[in-house]
C-alpha cells in the first residue's frame, strides 16, 4: 500500500452558480460524478444548488475533462427536489454517490432537515433513475440510513460500491454533539445485498485523529489493484482533504501525506478544501472538489500531474 503519491495540478473553478436559474442562486455543493462518460471525455457531474430560501436541489452539468473541465451543458431544472413537509429531506437534498448497476442509476444523497435541540438533522436517501440519469424517483420518502441502536445520531454522506456480489457503504456516522451547533462524526462501514436495506454493526473505518478533530466527512473510495483508496474531508477548525488505504475496506491506515493537495494561498479554496470526488479517464485521475464556504462559490478541478 501507499506505493504512489499523486501530485494534483489545480485548474481553478470550473463550475460556478448560475444565478439566473431559480434553483442555483448559490452553491455547487458536493459534486458527484457519473463514472460512465456521456461521450469521449465528457462526464455528467451532479451537484447541489440552492434557491432563494437556501434550500438545496440536485441538478447537473456536463464537463469535458479533455478540455480542463470546460462546461458543455447545464441542467435547466433539478432532477431531485426536497421532500414533502415533515419528511427527512424537506429542507434540501445534496448528491453524494452515483452507482451504475444493471439498467439503473442509484443516486445516494443527503437529506437536510432543520433540527430542534441541535442545529440540523442529516440522513441518507436513495433515488433511482431508469432513463440513464435524465430523471430520478426517490425510492422512499424515508431515509435508507436512519437512526438505530447502533447509530443514534446523524447518518449520512454514503459512498457505495458493488464489490464482488456485495454492496458496501462507507458513511458518516454521528458520535455526539459537543453543543447545539457542533456535531462529531466519523466514518463507518455497512453492507447490503440489494443496495437498499443496509446492515450496520458500528464498525469504525476512520476515527478521529485527536480530540481537536470533530468531523470526518464525505468518503470517496476507489478499489485499485486490490487496494481500497479513500479520499475524505477532515475538520478541526476548517476542512482539509485527507487520505487512507486498506486491504479489506474495513481496516484502514490513514496517511494524509499522500493526499497531495491542500488549500491555496488565496482565492476560492484558500480557507478550506473538501467534498472531493475522483474521475478516471484515459489512465489519469481528475479531482472535482469544493473550497471555501462549502461550495458557495462553485467547484474546482485538479488533474493528476
Amino acid at each position: 500500500m501507499f506505493t504512489k503519491k499523486i501530485k494534483w495540478e489545480k485548474k481553478g473553478l470550473i463550475l460556478e452558480p448560475r444565478t439566473e436559474l431559480w434553483w442555483n442562486r448559490t452553491h455547487i455543493m458536493a459534486p458527484t460524478i457519473d463514472p460512465i462518460p456521456v461521450e469521449g471525455g465528457c462526464f455528467k457531474v451532479y451537484f447541489g444548488g440552492r434557491n432563494d430560501k437556501n434550500q438545496t436541489h440536485v441538478a447537473w452539468a456536463i464537463i469535458d475533462l479533455e478540455q480542463d473541465g470546460k462546461v458543455v451543458d447545464w441542467a435547466r431544472e433539478p432532477v431531485i427536489f426536497p421532500g414533502h413537509l415533515g419528511t427527512f429531506d424537506d429542507n434540501g437534498v445534496v448528491p453524494n454517490c452515483l452507482v451504475n448497476h444493471g439498467k439503473r442509476k442509484y443516486m445516494y444523497y443527503v437529506g437536510f432537515k432543520p433540527g430542534g435541540t441541535t442545529r440540523m438533522d442529516l440522513y441518507a436517501g436513495l433515488a433511482l433513475s431508469e432513463d440513464n440519469g435524465a430523471t430520478f424517483k426517490k425510492y422512499s420518502e424515508a431515509p435508507v440510513l436512519d437512526r438505530n441502536h447502533i447509530n443514534p445520531y446523524i447518518n449520512t454522506a454514503p459512498f457505495v460500491i458493488y464489490d464482488h456480489g456485495l454492496w458496501r457503504m462507507w458513511y458518516v456516522a454521528g458520535t455526539a454533539w459537543r453543543h447545539r451547533d457542533l456535531p462529531r462524526y466519523n466514518l463507518q462501514h455497512a453492507t447490503s445485498h440489494d443496495g437498499i436495506d443496509w446492515q450496520r454493526d458500528g464498525t469504525v473505518c476512520i476515527d478521529f485523529r485527536d480530540e481537536n478533530e470533530n468531523a470526518l466527512a464525505r468518503p470517496f473510495v476507489l478499489l485499485e489493484d486490490g487496494v481500497y483508496k479513500m479520499w475524505f474531508a477532515a475538520k478541526g477548525k476548517a476542512y482539509r482533504l485527507a487520505y487512507a488505504e486498506s486491504e479489506d475496506g474495513i481496516n484502514w491506515i490513514r496517511n494524509d501525506d499522500f493526499v497531495g493537495i491542500t488549500v491555496s494561498p488565496d482565492g476560492w479554496d484558500s480557507e478550506m478544501i473538501e467534498y472531493a470526488v475522483i474521475a478516471q479517464h484515459k489512465g489519469r485521475k481528475f479531482m472535482i472538489y469544493n473550497g471555501n464556504a462549502y461550495g458557495t462559490w462553485g467547484a474546482g478541478l485538479a488533474v493528476e500531474a
